[in-house]
């Protein structure tokens, strides 16, 4: 990464000291790279067909050379910290030693976290089980990733005022991954709900039929772009589902007892994904969301103007959609509105409807 986000230059040019300013900016940008080296893993082809298969050498070999990438972007910028912000250096401005704190306190907690990390991998329990390495460089990548964006911001709020989304590299892109994978899992849900009750309505001699279709929907989840930012472990669940599945499939028809069986405790695994909504990266986005659509939806109220009225509640449609996968009834609204927007007849009754689910989700 060779560029930073436009409001983290602009603070960092604000700085009248050329060489501290130059300082944090390189530092700044061996975050960036450090980040995106931190991005999802690619490691789909070692998550099946064996779902309970230990880690084998090959997988180990697939993952040592991950782990040592990450070490190394790790010691690169502390190196860089090391170099443009040594410990013990004279400083007497309140910013720049406000910055040089940042930079060092984050430096030594991510030299700490390596260590921690090495020892960890050397755990049998985890080195000797696929699911818990993978889960275990998913975490620690990002720990790491999540610590160098707040120095980041913590630097930059020594220039001026800023949002860390506004100055941190990659957020937006971290963003857009974890809205995906709330807005996948919301539909699959709903999905598995549908399917339970189905089961639950259909004749026996239907369950083979219900069951190759659940396939074929956690078949067509697994192909989503949420799939590959999923957490090892929710990831775990899905896959060890879907391989019972098969099993009842390929012995031939399962009664509607043994679908259930198998069913009801998934339907609860993944309504746990409702609290992805939680993760600190869309409850400050959600809150951003919630007012903005708010005001436009207020602005709404206030027109005479039926295509102004109109263009307002679109504008709002348009903002409450990253919020899809918060709520169920909300989303619900979502997908009625997708259909098309409401008539003049309709328009005001929608609008206040949509005001009532604003409310509703700035309430949780």
């Amino acid at each position: 990464m060779e560029s930073l986000p436009p409001k983290l230059e602009a603070l960092i040019a604000t700085e009248p000291d050329p060489d501290f300013g130059a300082r944090t900016r390189m530092v700044s940008l061996a975050a960036g790279r450090a980040i995106s080296a931190m991005g999802e893993l690619d490691l789909i082809q070692y998550e099946e067909p064996d779902v309970d298969s230990s880690a084998d050498l090959s997988m180990w070999e697939t993952v040592a050379p991950i782990i040592g990438a990450t070490i190394a972007e790790v010691n690169t910028l502390g190196s860089q910290i090391d170099a443009s912000f040594p410990v013990g250096a004279f400083l007497v401005d309140e910013r720049m030693l406000k910055v040089s704190a940042s930079f060092q306190g984050a430096a030594q907690e991510l030299k700490t976290e390596v260590m921690n990390f090495g020892m960890r991998v050397r755990d049998p329990s985890v080195v000797g089980d696929r699911w818990n390495l993978i889960t275990e460089l998913q975490i620690f990548r990002f720990r790491f990733r999540d610590r160098i964006g707040k120095m980041v911001w913590d630097a930059a709020g020594a220039f001026g005022e800023c949002k860390r989304r506004e100055v941190e590299p990659g957020y937006d892109q971290a963003l857009g991954s974890t809205l995906v994978v709330r807005a996948m899992t919301a539909d699959l849900r709903r999905l598995m709900r549908v399917r339970i009750h189905k089961v639950g309505e259909a004749a026996p001699s239907e369950m083979l039929t219900q069951a190759q279709q659940m396939e074929k929907e956690l078949n067509a989840f697994g192909r989503t772009a949420a799939w590959r930012a999923l957490r090892a472990q929710d990831k775990r669940g899905i896959l060890e589902f879907r391989f019972k599945l098969r099993q009842l499939i390929a012995v031939g028809a399962p009664s509607k007892l043994e679908l259930l069986e198998l069913l009801e405790p998934f339907v609860e695994f993944v309504d746990d994904f409702n609290g992805i909504s939680q993760r600190e990266i869309l409850v400050q986005h959600d809150q951003e969301v919630l007012a903005s659509v708010g005001v436009v939806l207020e602005r709404a109220m206030s027109i005479d103007s039926e295509d102004e009225r109109l263009a307002a509640f679109k504008e709002a449609l348009d903002f409450g959609q990253s919020l899809y996968g918060r709520s169920g009834d909300f989303d619900a609204f979502l997908r009625n509105q997708r259909k098309g927007l409401p008539g003049p007849e309709a328009l005001a009754e929608q609008l206040e409807q949509f005001l009532v689910h604003i409310a509703g989700l700035s309430q949780f």
